[in-house]
C-alpha cells in the first residue's frame, strides 16, 4: 500500500472529472445531453482498452458472468450521466457538483433497502444532515418552479441533477453486486459500451452537427473521462477506501474555481452552506464505515460523477 500515491491518483481523477464536466458544459448550449453521453462514452473506450492492454488484461479482463447485471448497471448509469449533463447546461458548475454529492448519501439508504445492509442511527443522522444541505441548495430553485423564466429553467435543472444523483446511487448498488463476481476491468468497459449504445436511442430527439470547438470539447471529455476512470480505479489499489474517498469532495474546490474564472459563476451563500453540510455528512459516513469495517473500496473505485 502507498497512501500518498493513492491520494495523488485520486486527486488527479477528481481534477479530470471536473474538467470533463466543464467541457460538457461548454458544449451544452447546442449539443443535447444524449449526444454528449455518446461522445463521453465512445471516446473513453479506446483509453480503457489501452489501459487493459498495458496491464495484460485484454484477453481475460472482459469476461463476464452476469450480462444482465452489466446491462442494468449501464442503464441506470447512463440515465445518471444524461441527467447530470442536462443539469450542467442549466445550472452553475459548483451547484451541479454540490447536488451530485447526494449520490453517496442515497447509496446508504438504498443499501439498506436493497442489500439488507444494517444502517444504524449514526449513519441515518449523517444522511439526514446531508439531505438538509441538499434542501438548502435546492430551496431557492424550487421556489421558482412556476412560469417561463430563467429561474424556472434552473429549477428544472436542479431537479434533473437530483434525479441523476438518485440514478447514480442505484448504479452503486448494482456495482456492489457486480464486484462480487465480475472483474473491475469488465465493469468499467461494459459500462462505457452500454452507455454508448443506449445514448444512440436519443438520436430522434435532436442530435446536431457540432462545430469545430464543440467537437474538440466532446472528444476531450470522453478521453479525459476514460483517463479519470483509470486514475480513480488505480487509486484504490494503493490506499484504503477510507483514506482516498474523502478526496472526492476536493471536486467542489476545483468546480468553484472553474465556475468563477471560466463561466463567470459566483456561488450563492445558500449553495455554499448546503455544500458544506453535504460534504460533512459524506465524510462522517465514510469515517463511520471505516469504523464498522464496511468494505466498499471496489464499488467506489468504479464510481463516476455520472454514475
Amino acid at each position: 500500500m502507498s497512501p500518498f500515491k493513492g491520494i495523488a491518483l485520486k486527486l488527479c481523477a477528481v481534477v479530470l472529472f471536473v474538467v470533463m464536466s466543464s467541457l460538457i458544459k461548454a458544449a451544452s448550449d447546442t449539443v443535447p445531453p444524449g449526444q454528449a453521453v455518446f461522445f463521453r462514452s465512445l471516446f473513453a473506450i479506446p483509453v480503457i482498452l489501452g489501459w487493459l492492454a498495458l496491464r495484460g488484461d485484454l484477453a481475460t479482463g472482459l469476461r463476464v458472468t452476469s450480462p444482465m447485471g452489466h446491462f442494468w448497471r449501464g442503464f441506470v448509469g447512463t440515465a445518471a450521466m444524461g441527467l447530470m449533463f442536462a443539469g450542467l447546461g442549466l445550472l452553475p458548475l459548483p451547484e451541479v457538483t454540490a447536488l451530485g454529492y447526494t449520490a453517496p448519501l442515497l447509496t446508504v439508504v438504498f443499501a439498506a433497502m436493497f442489500l439488507d445492509e444494517r444502517v444504524g442511527l449514526f449513519r441515518i443522522a449523517a444522511v439526514a444532515l446531508g439531505l438538509v444541505g441538499v434542501l438548502i441548495v435546492l430551496a431557492p430553485r424550487l421556489s421558482t418552479l412556476t412560469g417561463e423564466t430563467v429561474q424556472t429553467t434552473q429549477a428544472v435543472g436542479a431537479v434533473m441533477v437530483l434525479l441523476g444523483a438518485t440514478c447514480a446511487a442505484l448504479a452503486q448498488i448494482y456495482i456492489r453486486k457486480l464486484v462480487a463476481t465480475e472483474q473491475t476491468s469488465a465493469i468499467v468497459f461494459y459500462f462505457s459500451a452500454t452507455s454508448t449504445l443506449l445514448s444512440l436511442l436519443t438520436v430522434p430527439f435532436g442530435w446536431v452537427i457540432p462545430d469545430g470547438p464543440e467537437t474538440v470539447y466532446l472528444i476531450l471529455a470522453g478521453l479525459l473521462g476514460g483517463l479519470a476512470q483509470i486514475f480513480l480505479t488505480s487509486a484504490y489499489r494503493f490506499a484504503d477506501a477510507s483514506v482516498v474517498a474523502p478526496f472526492d469532495y476536493a471536486s467542489m474546490l476545483f468546480a468553484l474555481m472553474i465556475g468563477y474564472f471560466i463561466f463567470d459563476e459566483v456561488p450563492t451563500g445558500a449553495m455554499l452552506l448546503g455544500a458544506v453540510l453535504v460534504i460533512a455528512a459524506g465524510i462522517i459516513i465514510i469515517l463511520r464505515e471505516r469504523h464498522l469495517g464496511i468494505k466498499r473500496g471496489k464499488a467506489r473505485a468504479l464510481r463516476t460523477p455520472q454514475g
